[in-house]
C-alpha cells in the first residue's frame, strides 16, 4: 500500500480533507479512559493530530517514511515507521505493550491492511473490556451539480482502470468490509455511521486533492495523465459557472467502530 503513495506524499499532505470533530467526539465518547492511542496508517498525520487534542499520547505508525516527513509534529505524538507486517514482539517494540491500548484508529487505510493479522494486532494491543477499534472512509466530494457532473465520468470511467480492487470496500463505504468485533456502548452494531466533512477549495486545492489518489499515481506511472488538459478545462469551466473561486467540498465520512471482548 505505502508505495502507492510514495510519489505524492505531499500532494497527500496538502490536499486531503481534514475530518470533522464531531468524528473524534463520539469516538472519544466510547472509550472511557483517554490515556493512549494508536494511530495506524497515519499518512501525514490528519487523524493524530485531532487525537492529540483528546488523548494524553498518541502513536502514529505509517510504512511510508516519506509519508511520515510530512506530518504535522507536536509533543505529545510519536510518530513511527513500521515495517508492513510485524511480529508481536516488534508490535510491543514499535508501537505499544499488551493491553496498553485505549484505542485504535484506521483514517481512510483499513481497505488496504492484511485484516487477519491486523485485527490479532488490535486485539492484543487494546484494553480490555473497553478497547475500541474505529476505522472510517471518505467517499467521493461533493460541490455542486455543475462541477460534479464532471467529476462523476472521470471518477467512474476515467480512473475506474488505475484503482487498487481494495478501493471497492471504499465505494462500499465499508459496509461488506470484515470487522469482527463487538458493538460499543450506545450502538446496536457496528456501523458504518455517517459524519461529513467540509473543507473551502480552490479550483488548485482541489486538483491537488485529485493529484493525490493512488489511481492518478499509478496513471502517470504508466504514461496517462488523468488531469489533462481537456479534463482540466471541463473542471475550469464548471468550477468558474458560478463566479466564486472558493467553494465547500463536502465529503460523507463512513465509521465502523466496536470494541475487544472480555476474552479476545
Amino acid at each position: 500500500m505505502a508505495e502507492l503513495f510514495i510519489k505524492q506524499a505531499k500532494q497527500y499532505a496538502k490536499g486531503r480533507p481534514s475530518y470533522p470533530q464531531e468524528l473524534f467526539q463520539f469516538i472519544a465518547s466510547k472509550t472511557p479512559i483517554h490515556d493512549l492511542a494508536w494511530d495506524v496508517g497515519t499518512g501525514s498525520g490528519q487523524a493524530a493530530q485531532s487525537l492529540a487534542k483528546i488523548y494524553k499520547n498518541v502513536i502514529a505508525t505509517d510504512t511510508s517514511p516519506k509519508q511520515l516527513e510530512y506530518a504535522i509534529k507536536l509533543p505529545n505524538i510519536r510518530y513511527q515507521h513500521t515495517p508492513p507486517t510485524m511480529s508481536l514482539a516488534e508490535l510491543e517494540q514499535n508501537v505499544a505493550a499488551h493491553s496498553s491500548v485505549d484505542l485504535v484508529t484506521i483514517a481512510q487505510a483499513l481497505h488496504w491492511f492484511d485484516l487477519p493479522i491486523f485485527y490479532q494486532h488490535v486485539s492484543w494491543v487494546l484494553k480490555k473490556p473497553h478497547g475500541v477499534i474505529a476505522a472510517w472512509c471518505y467517499t467521493t466530494p461533493q460541490v455542486n451539480d455543475s462541477v460534479d457532473a464532471v467529476f462523476e465520468p472521470f471518477y467512474s470511467i476515467d480512473c475506474e482502470p488505475y484503482w487498487d480492487p481494495a478501493r471497492k470496500l471504499v465505494d462500499n463505504k465499508y459496509m461488506s468490509i470484515h470487522f469482527p468485533f463487538e458493538a460499543v456502548d450506545g450502538t446496536d452494531n457496528t456501523g458504518p455511521f455517517e459524519f461529513v466533512t467540509e473543507r473551502t477549495m480552490d479550483l488548485e486545492d482541489y486538483f491537488t486533492y485529485l493529484r493525490s489518489w493512488s489511481a492518478y499515481q499509478t496513471a502517470r506511472d504508466q504514461g496517462v495523465d488523468l488531469l489533462n488538459n481537456g479534463v482540466m478545462e471541463k473542471f475550469k469551466c464548471a468550477w468558474n459557472e458560478d463566479g466564486h473561486s472558493k467553494k465547500v467540498v463536502k465529503c460523507s465520512v463512513y465509521l465502523k467502530i466496536g470494541r475487544v471482548g472480555k476474552s479476545d
